[in-house]
């Protein structure tokens, strides 16, 4: 069993950062790729980042430029940095793990085993 806990979120203006992070329990963090989604109201969960380690990380077109997925494997934490806000990406941000040897798209949230709360990001014009 994985618990995650997401925290960083908050009220910001257009143009400003937030930095999101997810931190997992357990012992076996490293084997786990993290993965980062969002959902506004009314829109489906939408995928904007994952870590498979510390050297491979993908964020897709949609934010690309803009976010960044880090971790860092000794505290057991993935980060979401993100840049250059702008009011669509006003969202609940969720963090998700799946085992590193699990296949399926990324993209999908049903190949995610793990869940966390969510934290809410608000982007103000």
């Amino acid at each position: 069993q994985v618990q995650l806990v997401e925290s960083g979120g908050g009220l910001v203006q257009a143009g400003g950062s937030l930095r999101l992070s997810c931190v997992a329990s357990g012992r076996t963090f490293s084997s786990y790729g993290m993965g980062w989604f969002r959902q506004a109201p009314g829109k489906e969960r939408e995928f904007v980042g994952i870590s498979w380690s510390r050297a491979s990380t993908y964020v897709p077109d949609s934010v690309k430029g803009r976010f960044t997925v880090s971790r860092d494997n000794a505290k057991n934490t993935v980060y979401l940095q993100m840049n250059s806000l702008k009011p669509e990406d006003t969202a609940v941000y969720y963090c998700a793990a799946r085992r590193s040897v699990r296949s399926g798209s990324h993209y999908d949230i049903a190949n995610y085993e793990y869940w966390g709360q969510g934290t809410q990001v608000t982007v103000s014009s």
